[in-house]
């Protein structure tokens, strides 16, 4: 079970959304290179990228921000936004990133999903972002008409590392994750998912590491982390424990 810290890409700083609002940001940290040492420091094995320009430009923004920090840590990162081509996709992969997180691309051009997993297995993931249960797009400012399982469904037979869900609802607002919609979608599905999306506190890292999760991949966490709702050390101390038990 793995805790990903989130950094979010915005004009080239750290920053954290309520509800994907591109006006609702708040800035965390201006140099986020620094962000992403100072969560290895802390222990933290993963990281989880989001270049929020990038989703809502349909191409990379922030490479600069993502150069740097490939450049100062040694930790794994998983990064999305505006990853809408195979070039995209081998660029980043080249550079150090460890999986990419194809987004809106998964809903319009699910044949991209399944030319990167296959020439790149292991190291692409797909993110499904739902507001009332119907997935948005294009850094979540638009819907579409399909469900989170409809499109999980596509690629069950495809390759791909993992599924990130995210509550759009939720995201930001520090009021948990939506457990109950994550686990029955990890339960439908063969491939792991990983929950995003209004991660509060450690209540929601032991909810984590109940059996009823057991077939989820971890979990992302963001504003809880910053504002120091949720302290790293406990964090991962109690899924080091888990692990051993």
């Amino acid at each position: 079970m793995i805790l990903f810290p989130a950094i979010d890409l915005k004009d080239g700083l750290a920053v954290r959304l309520e509800q994907g609002d591109m006006a609702r940001a708040t800035v965390f940290n201006r140099d986020p290179a620094d962000q992403a040492y100072a969560f290895e420091i802390a222990g933290f094995e993963y990281l989880h990228i989001v270049d929020l320009d990038g989703a809502f430009a349909g191409k990379p923004v922030n490479g600069g921000a993502v150069d740097r920090i490939l450049e100062a840590t040694n930790i794994r990162v998983q990064l999305g936004g505006g990853i809408r081509d195979m070039a995209t996709v081998a660029g980043w992969l080249d550079k150090g990133v460890n999986r990419v997180i194809i987004g809106t691309a998964a809903v319009r051009d699910p044949t991209l999903v399944r030319e990167a997993a296959a020439a790149y297995p292991g190291r692409v993931a797909v993110g499904l972002d739902a507001r009332d249960g119907k997935v948005a797009v294009q850094g979540w400012a638009e819907a579409s008409e399909l469900t989170v399982l409809d499109i999980a469904r596509r690629f069950e037979d495809a390759g791909v590392s993992a599924i990130i869900y995210t509550d759009i609802s939720r995201d930001g607002m520090l009021k948990g994750i939506n457990w109950d919609a994550t686990i029955a979608l990890a339960d439908a599905i063969s491939i792991p998912v990983i929950a995003s999306g209004g991660l509060a506190s450690i209540e929601d890292v032991k909810t984590m590491l109940e059996p009823r999760a057991k077939r989820l991949e971890g979990a992302i966490a963001g504003r809880a982390i910053y504002d120091g709702r949720l302290n790293p050390a406990e964090a991962l101390a109690l899924i080091r424990a888990a692990k051993t038990a």
